[in-house]
Formats: structure tokens, sequence, C-alpha cells
């Protein structure tokens, strides 16, 4: 059996078990198709940098169709080439229009554009968030705003309509590359939504990018895993993460 079967097996088992499962998706038919059958997900990714680069390509290596884009897209020849047939490069307005799920992965401090440009686009999209947000880098006004009012609910006030789920915002892009599909107990991802659907979906994706998903709770508690909070930076087993989460409550 090769990675990949292995990969798709072990989803579809965790899927029948009821770990990701147990609820009727209401997002899209093609969602729940995919889900219900282990068959891909289509994946667009606003950006291609360190985070959008690592996760997508951890995508693609599971057997997923994943869409980078930047404001360049001729740029990201040599990913794409790199990774194969099911990855491919375009514009912002492109991936989202490509993808089942998109991936925002740019300084926060970008956000108030896209959603002004693509919030439409996004609208009623499953939208995994893994933007943070830096004073020096992002604006005072905003990155204040993320701490007054919690990083998630910010992103979903951002883009009404949008089924946001924070998930990969909790450590370097480093850590993702090194730890995806490690041998022994996987490497655990704190992830939070209001949606449980989206939820399901981001939890399957982050199962196929090679980690355990561990739900935090409502996108108010986001904030715990956001930078210089308890749960940024671990990298802990899903049992452990668990335990942090629980004695937060």
């Amino acid at each position: 059996m090769s990675n990949l079967d292995r990969a798709c097996f072990d989803r579809r088992s965790l899927l029948r078990a009821g770990l990701f499962g147990g609820t009727a998706l209401a997002i899209s038919a093609i969602s729940r198709n995919a889900l219900a059958e282990g068959t891909p997900l289509k994946i667009g990714i606003i950006g291609a940098g360190h985070i959008g680069s690592t996760i997508g390509s951890l995508w693609v290596q599971s057997g997923q169709p994943v869409m980078f884009s930047s404001r360049h897209p001729d740029d990201l020849k040599p990913l794409v080439d790199a990774l194969g047939s099911l990855a491919q490069a375009g514009t912002v307005a492109e991936a989202i229009d490509f993808g089942d799920v998109v991936f925002i992965a740019v300084p926060y401090g970008a956000y108030p554009q896209i959603a002004t440009d693509f919030g439409s686009k996004l609208s009623g999209k499953v939208v995994i968030d893994a933007g943070n947000a830096v004073a020096a880098r992002d604006g005072t006004d905003l990155t204040a705003e993320t701490k007054a009012e919690g990083i998630g609910l910010t992103s979903a006030k951002l883009f009404p309509g949008a089924h946001i789920v924070r998930a990969f915002n909790s450590m370097s892009y480093k850590y993702f590359a090194s730890e995806a599909n490690r041998a022994g107990d996987r490497m655990a991802i704190p992830i939070a939504g209001d949606d449980k659907d989206a939820l399901n979906i981001a939890s399957t994706l982050v199962h196929d990018a090679g980690f355990d998903p561990v739900i935090i709770g409502s996108l108010a508690r986001a904030k715990d895993f956001s930078q210089g909070n308890p749960l940024y930076g671990l990298q802990l087993t899903a049992a452990e993460m668990r335990q942090r989460a629980d004695a937060l409550k």
C-alpha cells in the first residue's frame, strides 16, 4: 500500500469511526460527498509564502488538488512544477473559485483588502484562517482589535458569510515541515470555529496534511492559540493538547 493509499484509507477509517463526522454536512454537496467517499477536496490558497507553500505542499502530497495564488502567479511556477500535476497557480480570484475550501496564509494586515476585494466570493466557503496579527507588520489598530475581540472573531467580522476555522497559525512553518506524518503519535494542530460542519472539513484536511486536529472550541477560543497565549508554539500530541486546553476552560 502506498503512502497516498494509506492516507486515504486512514481518513475513511476515521470518518467511519466518527472522529470528524457525526453531522450531516450542509456547506456544499461537493464537500459532503468528498468527505463521505474519502475523495480529494480542491483547495485554493491565498498566499504562497512559508505557511501557504508548506501546508499546500503537504496537501498535494496527500492527493489534494491545490491552486496556489499570489499577485504574481507566474512567480509560483517553480513551486507548482516541483509538486506535479495536482498543483497549479493562479490569481486570488481564480484560487477562490477553484477551491471547495480556501486557505488564507498571508500577513494579517492584508485581510481588510482581501475582504474588500473578495469578501463576496468567500461568502459560503469554508475558509481556513492561518493569519497572525503582528503590530510592527500589520498595524497597531488591527492588531489591537484582534487582541480586544479575539482574532477568530475579528476574522469572522471581516469575512461575513464565510465559514471560518482558525488553524495552522500556532507555530513556525518549520515545525509543520519537519513534524508532518512523524513516527509515533502525530503532532496536534489546535483549531477553532463556530460551524461544526466547517470544523469537520478542516479537521479532515489537518489530518491529510499529516497532523492530529484538536478542536479547542468556538472562534472565541481561537485566542488561546494565538501568538503570546498559552497554546501557541507547542509541539504536543493530541492528548497533551486536549489536557492543556481543558485546563484553560
